[in-house]
């Protein structure tokens, strides 16, 4: 069982000042929350690409790099490439690079975007938005298979028997289908079969199992070795000493950046309400103390499947001091926790429900 975390690199109003801090700060402060990730022992780290005020982050490869030169054992991944607005070739190199510099830990979640602000500033269209991803994913996974390309499409040039600089570490390197919980993405990630990452920031979790059964079945009619593929999850979440000051501390930045994306795309208020359903065990928000944090991922793996997760963190604007010891927590004391329970009840031929 992999843990891990993602952010978004959010430059969000404080909710308590009205402070923004700059884009180049935040930046500063991700790469400092990777390197503590990777002391503490988590597996796994992953970068948002966003084009927009409130994000900070463009261009995680190069986040990544920064990052991939001062850690030693954590994989660092994108969270995800905008691939459809993206040029695959690019998208390669540069995580081949990142690879280079952490000898072998980079990897790439490949999705549509759930933000569509690079479609116009990259000139694309997004009546074009399924055959783009289709068409720049097909052309991706060719790069990671292939030193030389001879490959045609419709949105971007031929590539005609050229070589493809510099070759990743890794052979191939992992590229992830990164999927917000259609059918059509779960199923298309089983056939290739390539590792799924789900978003799973609403509703109960434990409903995104007929999923994970529908991208084992799509894989096994496929002719591909189940005992290979990897499902994660990634959802919204902070631990704490206490769950009272996680919520405390949670909450507020939260709900600020839950309602302005609510606005854009026309969803209910997000409440205290919503926030206690959602923290519930079997709510989509992991937050709380160390035993609460810990009992919600052992759930999510014995009734879903689910075999890496990833703690977004933070939602909003925090304190970078407390989204430093919600790191150090899950590193140092939620992890060993769901480790520890998941080897106990394998160990012990419990069945996965």
């Amino acid at each position: 069982m992999e843990i891990g975390l993602t952010t978004f690199v959010e430059t969000t109003p404080d909710v308590k000042t009205g402070k923004v801090i700059s884009h180049a700060e935040r930046i500063r402060e991700v790469v400092e929350e990777i390197v503590l990730a990777d002391e503490v022992g988590l597996d796994v780290y992953g970068v948002g690409e966003h084009h927009r005020k409130d994000y900070a982050c463009s261009a995680p490869a190069v986040l990544l790099a920064a990052a991939a030169a001062r850690t030693k054992q954590i994989r660092l991944t994108s969270a995800v490439t905008v691939l459809s607005s993206d040029d695959p070739v690019r998208v390669f190199q540069e995580f081949a690079t990142v690879d280079a510099i952490s000898n072998g830990r980079a990897e790439i979640m490949a999705g549509r975007g759930s933000f569509i602000e690079s479609f116009p500033l990259f000139g694309y269209d997004l009546k074009d938005y399924d055959e783009l991803y289709e068409e720049k994913l097909d052309l991706l996974l060719q790069l990671t298979k292939n030193e030389i390309i001879n490959w045609k499409g419709k949105h971007r040039a031929d590539i005609p028997n050229r070589g493809i600089y510099p070759r990743p570490v890794q052979d191939p390197m992992p590229v992830w289908i990164a999927s917000g919980g259609t059918p059509q993405s779960v199923a298309r990630a089983g056939f290739l079969g390539l590792p799924l990452v789900l978003a799973i920031i609403g509703g109960s979790p434990l409903k995104f199992s007929a999923l994970v059964k529908l991208y084992y079945r799509a894989a096994e009619e496929a002719g591909h070795d189940l005992s290979k593929l990897t499902v994660a999850s990634h959802s919204h979440g902070f631990v704490a000493e206490t769950t009272e000051e996680a919520i405390e501390k949670f909450f507020p930045s939260t709900q600020y950046a839950m309602n302005v994306l609510g606005r854009e795309r026309g969803w209910g208020s997000y409440t205290r309400e919503s926030f206690d359903y959602a923290r519930s065990l079997e709510g989509a928000l992991y937050t709380g103390d160390v035993q609460t944090v810990a009992e919600k991922i052992i759930l999510l793996r014995k009734k879903v499947g689910i075999t890496r997760f990833m703690l977004h963190c933070p939602v909003g604007s925090m304190p970078h001091e407390d989204v430093m010891k919600s790191i150090e927590l899950l590193g140092k004391e939620v992890a060993p926790i769901v480790r520890e329970e998941i080897n106990r009840w394998e160990a012990a031929g419990e069945p996965q429900e």
